[in-house]
């Protein structure tokens, strides 16, 4: 189900990225704002795991350097049935991981100092083979190309704003979107596109989370390990994370400010994701007995 909403979702951003290209361009602008998008998706599928470890000053671990969490990355990836991806540590005090890479052959998990120090060997175990899921899921491409059809999208909202600014809106008469098409573009287009990347990237969490109790063996340490997360979280920064790489990461590295920006959540609500976990480990003692 999740899958679906996700394929749904990607759809209508697709068809909102189009909507903005004709809009502010007729069919000359759907051409140019597809090429905008398929050179930057080009460029997103060969560099994203580049471009994101080194934001977050991730540097790789060497097997002698961490033999246990090498042993264990090589374990799970058997598990998961994919190659074993590269190993990277990101400073920071704050605990938190996240997975990149453009497919499997092409992998990385990053853990943060914090996490390491924090959590204990089954709730890593739980860490660890959650970003695998997101590995084996291909979720790491998927959030990879929403993000930039997201940007590109962002961008056709400052040409419109530039439109408005130097006489762009035209009258009805005239071939121009006008002023309340370009008020669509530069306010309800960017929101509507921010909210459907939102919906799936927490589509994407849940389905990692129940892949990744399953490659883990139990849903506990993952459930455990959620809950030690989310308290730091919002204790400690972490200065690499940005809004542009926050979904990437088991948890939201940025301090959640709730109300309506709940709205904004780059992930779904941690009691809702324990929850989740939990019920699928009562379900697996009741099959056990």
């Amino acid at each position: 189900m999740n899958t679906l909403k996700v394929g749904v979702l990607l759809v209508a951003l697709t068809a909102l990225f189009l909507y903005m290209g004709e809009l502010l361009g007729g069919r000359s602008g759907i051409i140019v704002a597809f090429s905008i998008a398929l050179l930057m998706n080009v460029i997103s599928y060969w560099y994203s795991d580049k471009l994101v470890l080194a934001m977050s000053r991730a540097r790789p671990i060497e097997p002698a350097e961490a033999p246990e969490l090498h042993r264990l990355l090589e374990r799970l990836s058997f598990r998961a049935g994919i190659p074993v991806p590269r190993l990277y540590l990101a400073p920071g005090d704050q605990p938190n991981a996240f997975a990149t890479g453009r497919d499997p052959q092409h992998a990385a998990v990053a853990v943060t100092e914090g996490l390491l120090r924090l959590l204990n060997s089954e709730e890593v175990e739980g860490v660890i083979a959650h970003e695998l899921a997101h590995i084996r899921n291909r979720d790491t491409l998927t959030m990879t190309v929403v993000a930039t059809i997201a940007g590109a999208i962002m961008f056709l909202a400052q040409i419109a704003r530039f439109a408005m600014w130097f006489g762009g809106a035209r009258d009805r008469d005239s071939d121009g979107p006008g002023v309340l098409g370009l008020l669509v573009a530069i306010i309800v287009a960017p929101l509507a596109a921010t909210l459907i990347q939102l919906a799936i990237s927490r589509a994407r969490e849940y389905e990692a989370d129940a892949t990744g109790a399953q490659i883990a063996g139990s849903p506990e340490g993952l459930a455990r390990a959620l809950l030690k997360l989310e308290e730091a979280s919002r204790r400690l920064p972490l200065a690499t994370a940005t809004q542009t790489t926050a979904h990437l990461y088991i948890v939201n590295p940025l301090r959640a400010l709730g109300g309506i920006a709940g709205l904004f959540m780059t992930h779904p609500p941690i009691p809702q994701r324990v929850e989740r976990l939990r019920r699928m480990d009562s379900a697996l003692n009741v099959i056990s007995r």
